[in-house]
């Protein structure tokens, strides 16, 4: 239980900061900035990964339960919880900001600011590389593991800020589920659910392949 509670809190801090400082930065006529915004959701990370990684082990994100499952490092009877976990925590933060700030629009959905299939392949891209790294500071030495929280919020903000004009840059089907169902924006929703998992589970054979030309 102590891990979905983590998985709950982490995930809860992620879209309570994040898709604050969006909704902020709509509310107070740029007074937290993109840059502001990709720099938050990477900050959120990281301490939440140096919070709760030694419990959960930090997921926060339904794509990196699916991809460590896929590669054989995380229990398939904890993925249905683990998920569960981050989506109840996304939506108590998404209804949290809903109550405080009644009349945003999106409550910080992502939403592509181009085609749906550009977004999609970015997403899928983002996704794949974040799990590249996360993959590899988890399963690597004790050193990489701890740095694993500046190695993964600095991914999420330097993905965050080249690619967050373009498709919001969400990595995350927890993080867009709640703010898009509590908002009523779904239509693009499928992008942010299929192409993050999509990405991650990519990662893994790549990951592999990269372990056995160490060895």
């Amino acid at each position: 239980m102590r891990n979905y509670i983590a998985e709950f809190l982490g995930t809860f801090a992620l879209v309570f900061a994040g898709t604050g400082a969006v909704i902020i930065d709509q509310q107070y006529h740029g007074a937290i900035t993109h840059v502001g915004i990709a720099i938050t959701f990477g900050l959120v990370i990281m301490c939440m990964i140096y919070a709760f990684g030694d419990i959960s082990g930090a997921h926060f994100n339904p794509s990196v339960s699916i991809a460590f499952t896929v590669a054989g490092r995380f229990p398939a009877r904890q993925l249905t919880p683990y998920i569960c976990s981050q989506v109840a925590g996304a939506f108590v933060a998404s209804f949290a900001l809903k109550l405080l700030f009644p009349g945003n629009e999106l409550l910080g959905a992502t939403m592509p600011a181009g085609s749906g299939i550009q977004s999609f392949v970015m997403e899928a891209i983002l996704t794949f590389f974040l799990m590249l790294v996360i993959i590899n500071v988890a399963c690597g030495s004790k050193e990489q593991g701890m740095f694993a929280g500046i190695a993964i919020g600095g991914v999420i903000a330097l993905e965050a800020m080249f690619a967050g004009p373009v498709s919001g840059a969400s990595m995350n089907p927890a993080r867009s589920l709640s703010p898009a169902m509590l908002s009523g924006h779904m239509e693009h929703l499928w992008i942010y659910l299929l192409a993050p998992i999509i990405g991650a589970v990519t990662a893994v054979p790549v990951f592999k392949l990269l372990q056995q030309n160490k060895q």
